[in-house]
């Protein structure tokens, strides 16, 4: 199937775009490149990304583990550990999304020139002098 064929029906997602948007979330970006690096704690992985609640990176953790991207290891150790990381899947998908970032990095000042010359072409004309 064509990425121009994932078109939404009107009713819900289509399979292969909902897994990009698991994929390309907000957290599930980070998460996947963080987890690129090595197996995180979820408190590891918390800290390293910052500023996503406890809730969201449950969330964000859960659906990327249902969409086989991460593996969730439990030990029964007292206290708990629980260990993130990623399956063979879940690494392609986190080279893609890192070489994303990386591109996306390389090329902002590109794109802050984009927005400026955007915003001054579209900005109200002043008057001039009569």
């Amino acid at each position: 199937m064509a990425v121009s064929d994932w078109r939404g029906d009107g009713d819900g997602m289509c399979p292969h775009r909902l897994v990009l948007e698991h994929v390309t979330s907000r957290w599930g970006v980070l998460v996947l490149i963080h987890l690129l690096e090595r197996p995180h704690r979820f408190s590891e992985l918390r800290r390293a990304i910052g500023r996503v609640s406890e809730k969201m990176l449950t969330q964000t953790l859960q659906t990327l583990e249902r969409d086989g991207l991460v593996h969730r290891d439990a030990k029964p150790v007292i206290p708990p550990r629980v260990d993130y990381s990623l399956t063979g899947l879940g690494r392609e998908a986190a080279e893609q999304v890192r070489a994303l970032a990386s591109w996306t990095e390389r090329r902002m000042g590109a794109v802050e020139n984009a927005r400026r010359a955007y915003d001054e072409a579209r900005a109200p004309q002043r008057p001039g002098p009569r």
